[in-house]
């Protein structure tokens, strides 16, 4: 195979998200509450924060390490983009703008009219005629409303004496009414640009024939869709049948209607008369306002379009106005689309053609990461379609062990920075690791034979020269680390306080890390899980993650905990046997007969009747190891008394610094020593 490499430039293709990252990012609201939708959901609405290249890296952040942000980021790109737009643009300026090329052909005619004297032969016939024509033109042109739309009207049936002046209204009126008419059909503005003579008479039979495909839809009749497109198809290349044209004519009306209603009064009436004056052609205005209330029978526009506050000071014209309108519209539809996905978790309702189109290049790569998040774990076999709903996706046996080995990185982490130095260190014995230590080897020792040693025990034993004679009782071996099996059941307080207190996600971590420690390192160790608190259960690792705080209920009964994990660990002969017990509170309850008694403040009947489970416990060689969350008065005298009869230990730790001990205390309680001489025969 040939690779060829080249200079990162920001366009190459190097992957998206990758699977063990992304459950890496999930761990922790995995760890949780065990809901992969809520998890995925949280991530589309607050994105992925990836890590960053070194400061001052030439390359900035390749498409698979740069961060991908959320919909609640893009929401705020949105709406500033859209506020941009608004303190951009001003409206008024549009029938501003109209108002002022009136006022220039007024002027150029006034000053037609001026010429037209200074040219004029100073003979007293002509000259009177024409005085008294200049004099009512001017009459005329003073009298002219201030208002854009009767001043059009008025100047419509004005004799213009300037060719100039006629030649700039002709082509006003040409320029508005194709904008007016544009405004009805944005799809055909190519075919409006120089509508005269027969392209204006194939405009009314197009307007014609497609009110009445309008009238046999909303009579029940089937309309010859086919035959209205043979005829006038090239008006709307992009309609694929009568209700996509429809909708494209509503969608049309409701820019209208918003630019409208985005005006003040004034101005819109000033507007509606402008439009009623450059629409000269009476069958063309006849169909436009027939097809108005067609549409609006067959498909009514139910709510009121939104108005758009405009506050900026660049002027448009009216067809960049309703540019600017669909532009407005599309930006609050993909907010709704966006806004439901961040409800739903579901971002398919999201288009990123649109986002590309209206947000960038940036936007559409954050919208497309996202959405492929969910088929990036199914394809890695952390998740899969559960089997109540397609939509609903549980992790698999893989993304469960995936997440041990985050929580367990994530301690031994911390400890490797800060506690695991502090622990002690390894002892020797045989069946381990090998050690710096040697021995005089012994029938049944592992054959890992120092020369050094051995050679120099045969030179002590015989004596300088060569050569060298050896002896089974010169061979020297090194030591070994005696590792042995284990019984540990993990006891976890689920009472109400524990979610309460900020130690809830703390020790099901721990349960995810322990459990992930004991199958890959100590696959020959069981590990049972109880959760209790007003009765005890056992808990299976597989489904850890999907304990809930609607799980915790009040009560620590600590005595039926002890009774469940003496029953576990007596089904097995293995000679180290722990109980850890996690909580943040002392028993509250206790059971007599087969009732749960509960009190707080505790009982003293309900301290003898959990102590009592200890003693069984100590019995039975079970040790109890202690881990406090709290210092209340309470727990502390009853884990004093608790050590005091099992001889386990006891710990105060806070629940991000949980981990560290258990996890340490773990290890070190696998390495038993053992002399040299306890594997004579």
């Amino acid at each position: 195979m040939r690779y060829t490499y080249s200079r990162w430039d920001k366009t190459q293709d190097v992957g998206g998200v990758d699977a063990d990252e992304l459950m890496e990012i999930l761990s922790e609201d995995l760890i949780s509450d065990g809901d992969v939708l809520k998890a995925l959901q949280r991530v589309n609405r607050w994105g992925l924060q990836r890590e960053a290249l070194p400061e001052g890296h030439p390359e900035g952040h390749p498409e698979g390490t740069r961060p991908v942000p959320g919909l609640q980021h893009l929401l705020q790109r949105l709406r500033s983009q859209r506020q941009q737009e608004l303190e951009r643009y001003s409206l008024e300026s549009m029938m501003q703008s109209i108002q002022d090329q009136v006022a220039s052909i007024v002027q150029s005619e006034r000053a037609g009219i001026e010429q037209k004297l200074e040219e004029t032969p100073n003979l007293d016939d002509v000259r009177e005629m024409l005085e008294t024509i200049a004099q009512r033109k001017r009459a005329f042109l003073d009298s002219l409303p201030s208002a854009v739309g009767p001043a059009i009207t008025a100047l419509a049936d004005y004799e213009f004496l300037d060719d100039q002046a006629r030649g700039k209204f002709e082509a006003l009126i040409d320029s508005l009414q194709q904008q007016v008419l544009q405004s009805h059909f944005e799809t055909i503005r190519q075919s409006l640009q120089s509508m005269v003579g027969q392209e204006r008479q194939d405009v009314r039979d197009m307007l014609h024939a497609f009110n009445s495909v309008l009238q046999d839809r909303i009579e029940g009749r089937e309309p010859d869709f086919d035959r209205f497109m043979r005829q006038h198809g090239h008006y709307f290349p992009a309609a694929g049948s009568l209700d996509q044209l429809v909708e494209q004519m509503q969608e049309q009306a409701a820019y209208t209607e918003s630019l409208l209603r985005s005006m003040s009064p004034a101005m819109r009436q000033s507007l509606e008369g402008m439009v009623a004056s450059v629409l000269r052609d009476e069958i063309l205005r006849q169909e436009l306002g027939r097809m108005a209330e067609l549409l609006q029978t067959l498909a009514p526009i139910r709510h009121p379009q939104p108005r758009y506050p405009f506050s900026g000071e660049e002027s448009l014209t009216l067809t960049e106005a309703l540019q600017l309108m669909r532009r407005m519209h599309e930006l609050e539809q993909l907010e709704r689309s966006m806004r439901q996905a961040q409800d739903s978790g579901d971002l398919d309702c999201v288009d990123g053609d649109q986002v590309q189109r209206l947000m960038g290049d940036e936007a559409h790569y954050a919208i497309e990461q996202l959405k492929q998040l969910t088929n990036v774990l199914e394809e890695a076999g952390y998740v899969q379609r559960s089997e109540d709903g397609a939509t609903s996706l549980e992790l698999t046996a893989r993304g469960i062990r995936k997440i041990g080995q985050r929580a367990l990185h994530d301690i031994f982490r911390n400890m490797k920075q800060e506690t695991f130095g502090k622990h002690s260190t390894m002892a020797p014995g045989m069946g381990g690791d090998r050690t710096d230590d040697s021995k005089l080897y012994e029938f049944g020792d592992p054959f890992l034979l120092d020369m050094s040693r051995t050679l120099m025990n045969s030179v002590q034993r015989e004596g300088v020269g060569s050569p060298l004679t050896l002896s089974v009782r010169d061979f020297e071996v090194f030591r070994t680390e005696h590792l042995t099996r284990s019984s540990t059941v993990l006891m976890l307080d689920m009472s109400r306080s524990m979610p309460l207190r900020g130690c809830f996600v703390a020790a099901k971590k721990v349960a995810f890390a322990l459990n992930t420690l004991i199958r890959t390192q100590f696959p020959r160790d069981r590990l049972y899980i109880i959760g209790f608190s007003d009765f005890a259960r056992e808990l299976r690792a597989e489904t850890l993650h999907q304990i809930t705080w609607g799980d915790y209920v009040y009560g620590t009964n600590m005595q039926h905990g002890f009774m469940m994990a003496r029953r576990l660990l007596a089904k097995h002969a293995t000679a180290n046997k722990q109980i850890i017990l996690i909580t943040d509170g002392e028993p509250t309850a206790h059971f007599e007969g087969d009732r749960v008694y509960f009190s707080y403040p505790p009982t003293f009947r309900t301290f003898q009747e959990t102590l009592r489970e200890v003693r069984r416990c100590t019995q039975e060689g079970i040790i109890i190891n202690t881990f406090m969350l709290e210092r209340s008065h309470y727990l502390a005298d009853f884990v004093n008394q608790m050590t005091r009869i099992n001889r386990g230990r006891a710990f105060f730790a806070t629940p991000d610094r949980l981990g560290d001990y258990i996890l340490v205390d773990y290890v070190n309680s696998k390495q038993r020593a053992a002399s040299a001489g306890a594997f004579r025969r």
